[in-house]
């Protein structure tokens, strides 16, 4: 299973996957450690079993991280590569669960252009409106003031905005890379 870094496509289906798997190691060696002690004492009432209820700890939160993880999938990698292939001159991150105090917000994708930010989410429940706040209201507090926040749930749109950004971006070809990729960072910090 190849490393996939958060941002990219695919990275939900992997953490997910990472997940899964440490929950089963971790559940095993508590089992493990159980019955090792149990074998040896021919009851339950030993040291091992201390142990072993200790171990359920970390494995129950791994248990809780695969549950959090789960219902969020990846882009999908025909999406991504069209987005990738039509925004060469722009920031860009994908597969984001940003949290608030209130709501999980899945995202798809998010565009990072000058002071334009566009976002797609293929999720019905997700309220675009106060997804684009959130993330305006993290920017403002983080110094970043003056950006154009918009989150579309309606893919050809998304597109259609990708495609316009990156006509501005290749005829202005200011250098902003390095002050989009710091809002990169800011906005993967507040996803899960």
């Amino acid at each position: 299973m190849k490393k996939i870094q958060k941002g990219k496509p695919g990275y939900l289906n992997y953490k997910r996957k990472v997940e899964i798997l440490r929950t089963v190691i971790y559940f095993v060696i508590v089992l493990a450690i159980f019955a090792l002690g149990y074998w040896q004492t021919h009851t339950r009432l030993n040291l091992l079993t201390v142990v072993a209820i200790l171990g359920c700890l970390p494995a129950s939160k791994a248990l809780v991280g695969v549950i959090a993880r789960y219902p969020y999938q990846s882009i999908e990698l025909s999406q991504a590569k069209e987005i990738a292939g039509k925004s060469k001159h722009l920031t860009v991150c994908y597969d984001l669960v940003i949290t608030s105090k209130e709501h999980i917000m899945p995202t798809d994708c998010i565009v990072i252009s000058g002071h334009n930010i566009y976002g797609y989410t293929h999720y019905e429940k997700v309220n675009t409106d106060e997804l684009g706040k959130h993330i305006k209201t993290i920017l403002a507090q983080n110094q970043y003031t003056g950006f154009t926040v918009k989150i579309l749930n309606q893919y050809t749109p998304f597109l259609a905005r990708v495609e316009g950004l990156e006509n501005i971006a290749v005829v202005e070809q200011e250098d902003t890379k390095a002050r989009e990729q710091e809002i990169r960072n800011l906005i993967l910090n507040i996803s899960m």
